[in-house]
């Protein structure tokens, strides 16, 4: 499968063309960057040391029609645009970009109707398996726990709380058979007054060079039980994102996320 990397003098894009490289079966199409971006021109490879032949180039539709299928892990204005190109061009689509809008959402899932495209807030195999514990303990503690999300990221990070944090509540809002817009309360400052105990908190902490940490916490009386995962690198997103885009390989249309790719469902 040839795949092509956004954002590809990022870290994550890095992180992402070295796992393209390294993996059988797959090969670098190309490598997409924004036109202002000072890494245009540069080989693909030369943070590695290697030569690809493959510069870094801002051609959106030269890049898509070389690959299979892109993955992109960059902001939402950027991956829209790439959304565009991939279904004008019927290419396939790996979106990790967190923060979109409503609209952009709907974006997404238009697209689906007629390329296949995997979306998800996190690609590792360990957070997808996290999704799974967090249904099972929301309908366990259903009652007399009080649930809280705390989640911690480097001090780049433009979204607030992580698309993990959200989808972490979305699942223990399903399993509760809640709305997570009816029952989220994303900030708490001055006199909050008593905890409403139908809400999901969040609380975000950005600093330093935090890859991703992400604890939901259920506290009951007498007991908390507290379920965590904690990523020291950012090599178990990219390993996902190819496993997801080599999981596309036989869809030609569809929406689908990790745990689709990883058959959880």
């Amino acid at each position: 499968m040839k795949i092509a990397i956004a954002g590809a003098s990022g870290r994550m894009g890095r992180m992402l063309i070295e796992t393209v490289l390294n993996t059988d079966g797959v090969t670098l199409a190309g490598a997409l960057e924004h036109a202002a971006s000072p890494a245009l021109g540069q080989d693909a490879g030369l943070f590695l040391g290697r030569n690809t032949g493959l510069p870094i180039t801002a051609d959106i539709d030269a890049v898509m029609a070389a690959a299979d299928c892109l993955i992109d892990f960059t902001r939402p204005e950027g991956t829209l645009v790439h959304l565009d190109a991939a279904r004008r061009l019927g290419k396939k689509i790996v979106v990790g970009t967190t923060g979109f809008d409503a609209a952009g959402k709907q974006a997404l899932a238009d697209a689906a109707k007629s390329i296949g495209v995997v979306f998800a807030s996190n690609f590792s195999v360990g957070v997808n398996a996290t999704f799974k514990l967090l249904d099972v303990a929301a309908r366990l503690l259903s009652t007399g726990y009080d649930i809280e999300v705390i989640e911690a990221h480097h001090r780049h990070k433009v979204d607030a709380p992580s698309g993990t944090a959200l989808t972490m509540g979305e699942v223990i809002a399903n399993a509760l058979g809640r709305n997570l817009d009816d029952c989220a309360v994303y900030a708490r400052e001055g006199h909050t007054g008593p905890r409403d105990a139908n809400s999901i908190g969040f609380a975000t902490v950005r600093g330093g060079d935090i890859v991703g940490d992400h604890t939901v916490m259920f506290a009951g009386i007498g007991e908390r039980i507290e379920i965590s995962h904690k990523s020291s690198s950012r090599q178990s997103y990219a390993d996902g994102a190819v496993r997801a885009a080599r999981f596309l390989a036989d869809k030609p249309a569809g929406m689908f996320d990790m745990q689709d790719v990883l058959g959880l469902k």
